[in-house]
This record gives structure tokens, C-alpha cells and sequence, in this order.
């Protein structure tokens, strides 16, 4: 099955094959809805599964109810929402918690940081470093790419997953967001 679908980079349809799936958390609003108008739907199916995505941190198409099941088993065959996954951990005293995610073969760092009246998330814009300061550890390892669009709203994606999941044992929520490099790596 080929269908004509909009990619992140640009808004030119591109033939999408079956071994090829589309990362939702890579497209913005108007390119879901663009994604959504090429799959024969109306704009609003874009509203709703974002709704999904991104209020319930949901990424499996069959638990989003109010989407018909043609259409979910479409999403099925030519998208998918893949956050980056944490492959390590740590957890300070005072709440904050520092996450290793993996970025194809190479890790960042998110860090969540909890306040009495906020919580912080600082995530990784980039892998690597370049600006080569002495004292850094990742500036050791040099400049090696931007990160893409799904790999940094992923990290926010699954830190709010997680920290969701924890509001039962009192967890504040994200409240804000701070872009940084890719910070120090966890050793």
C-alpha cells in the first residue's frame, strides 16, 4: 500500500511504504492536519489524535476511543508515535530525576526538576557539543548532530508520562520547559 503523505522537512507529499511509518511527534499542527487531508480525513482527526498524543500521553491507536476503527487501523499501517526510550535513571534526594534517552545510538540527557511551586524539564536540543570548553565533558565529545523534532518533544512526551504516572505519590507536573545542549552524559 503506498499513500501520499506530508514529512516533517517539508510540506510536499511524499509515497509512504509499508516498511517506512510516519513518527507523529515529528509533524506540527498544520502538518498533522496536511497528514490527516492526505489519508481522505478532515482536519479535525488531527486535533483529536494531538489530543491523544499529547493530554494523554497516549501512543497505542486502538485506546483512542473516539477515533473509528478504519481509521485507527489506517494510522496503524503508516504512522506510529515513538517517543525516544529512557535507558537509565537517577534519582536525587531532593526529587530530581535525571534521565539517559536513547537517540539512535547515542544518548542525551532530560532532567526533571522539582520546586515547591513548579517543575522543570530541561531537554536536550542536541547530541554532542560545539563549543569546545575545556571543562566540559560533552564539549569532549564534540558537535555531532541537532536532534530531531521527535526526539526532543519525545523526551518532554515521555518525562510527562512518567512523572504522570507518578501524581499518586504526590509528583508535581511539568510546568516548564528549558531547551539546553545535550548537557553532561551520564556516566
Amino acid at each position: 500500500m503506498s499513500e501520499q503523505i506530508v514529512t516533517p522537512e517539508s510540506s510536499t507529499p511524499v509515497v509512504l511504504n509499508n516498511e517506512t511509518k510516519i513518527n507523529l511527534l515529528d509533524l506540527n499542527r498544520q502538518q498533522m492536519r496536511e497528514f490527516f487531508k492526505n489519508l481522505g480525513e478532515k482536519p479535525f482527526r488531527a486535533d483529536q489524535v494531538m489530543k491523544w498524543m499529547y493530554h494523554y500521553c497516549c501512543d497505542n491507536f486502538d485506546e483512542m476511543t473516539d477515533i473509528n476503527k478504519v481509521l485507527r487501523g489506517k494510522l496503524k499501517e503508516v504512522a506510529e508515535i515513538r517517543a525516544p526510550e529512557v535507558v537509565e535513571e537517577q534519582r536525587s534526594s531532593d526529587g530530581t530525576i535525571k534521565w539517559a534517552i536513547a537517540v539512535g545510538d547515542q544518548r542525551v540527557e532530560t532532567v526533571y526538576i522539582p520546586e515547591d511551586d513548579r517543575a522543570t524539564l530541561c531537554v536536550s536540543s542536541q547530541v554532542g557539543c560545539a563549543l569546545e570548553c575545556k571543562f566540559c565533558s560533552t564539549a569532549q565529545q564534540g558537535f555531532n548532530r541537532n536532534l530531531r523534532v521527535s526526539e526532543i518533544i519525545g523526551q518532554v512526551w515521555r518525562a510527562a508520562k512518567i512523572v504522570g504516572a507518578a501524581k499518586v505519590t504526590g509528583q508535581r507536573p511539568i510546568t516548564n520547559v528549558v531547551m539546553m545542549g545535550m548537557g553532561r552524559a551520564i556516566a
